[in-house]
């Protein structure tokens, strides 16, 4: 990725939006709070060819690094956002950035059990980007988490602050807010921050749940939350009233209305879905334009 020439008012992950209009301007000070400014969608997904792809996808290999529907869903955000780029912007101190880089975050569960700890995952993709380059990245990335013997830095990060007394992880908090506000977080404390992601993910299909709404948070800058529900097999119905059952995928999207209008944010959706159900799109470079 070429290097990015930074003028003053950009920040160290991002740069300052100028060419904007006056009503985008003024919104972040009307409604300066992220989590007041949800738009919530909610779209179901025919899985028939993306089961058919996965499984040629799967041929030969173990269990453990099959190609699942959540990397197809991660996939297709990656070529989604970096098609669209104005869903890779966030707001943050009452001005709008474009992010320099592409990310997701998500929880990974060490293990499924009441008391199994959980890790944060936080990766980068470039914009050539493939199915193929996404799940090599993701699966290092979870064995990474499921370690015993490591702990990602973002939760290193929290451990330091636990045996502060209370009073004075108010305080730590605060000035940690306000450095937030101006983008001069310390690095090291928020580079594997999911928050701090394009979009964050949670894949409730994993443990039997349904998509649903999903907030957004004020900490951090991840302006589209993406969460996965549970398949299920729904009617399709066709123009002569007969009707075939079908495996659907239902996913919820929580996003930040003032970073693009709704125009922007019905083709975005549109052009996810085509990418989910014609995933062979999936196998070419997250920067080769689609017809959708």
């Amino acid at each position: 990725m070429a290097e990015i020439k930074k003028r003053r008012g950009d920040r160290f992950d991002a740069t300052l939006v100028r060419d904007i209009d006056p009503l985008h301007w003024f919104l972040p000070y009307i409604y300066p709070n992220r989590a007041d400014n949800e738009a919530f969608i909610q779209e179901e997904f025919d899985l028939t060819n993306l089961n058919a792809f996965l499984e040629k996808k799967n041929e030969g290999l173990d269990k453990a690094h099959r190609y699942t529907v959540f990397h197809a869903v991660c996939a297709a955000v990656v070529k989604a956002l970096t098609l669209r780029p104005k869903m890779n912007r966030f707001i943050k101190g009452c001005r709008l950035y474009q992010r320099d880089e592409l990310s997701l975050g998500f929880v990974v569960k060490k293990q499924f059990k009441d008391n199994g700890e959980e890790g944060l995952a936080f990766i980068k993709f470039p914009p050539e980007t493939t199915i193929d380059s996404l799940h090599a990245r993701i699966m290092q990335e979870i064995f990474e988490c499921r370690r015993d013997d490591v702990m990602d830095n973002s939760t290193k990060g929290m451990e330091m602050f636990t045996h502060l007394p209370r009073w004075l992880m108010r305080i730590v908090m605060w000035g940690l807010h306000r450095l937030d506000f101006y983008g001069h977080v310390p690095y090291d404390l928020i580079k594997a921050d999911p928050n701090y992601a394009s979009v964050f993910l949670t894949n409730l299909g994993s443990i039997k749940l349904n998509a649903g709404y999903h907030h957004l948070s004020n900490w951090g800058t991840t302006s589209v939350f993406v969460i996965i529900g549970e398949m299920t097999q729904k009617p399709l119905f066709h123009e002569d009233g007969t009707f075939e059952m079908r495996e659907i995928l239902p996913i919820g999207i929580t996003l930040d209305e003032r970073i693009a209008d709704g125009y922007y944010y019905a083709k975005t959706i549109r052009l996810v879905k085509r990418l989910i159900e014609n995933p062979e799109l999936l196998d070419r470079p997250a920067n080769e334009e689609v017809d959708f």
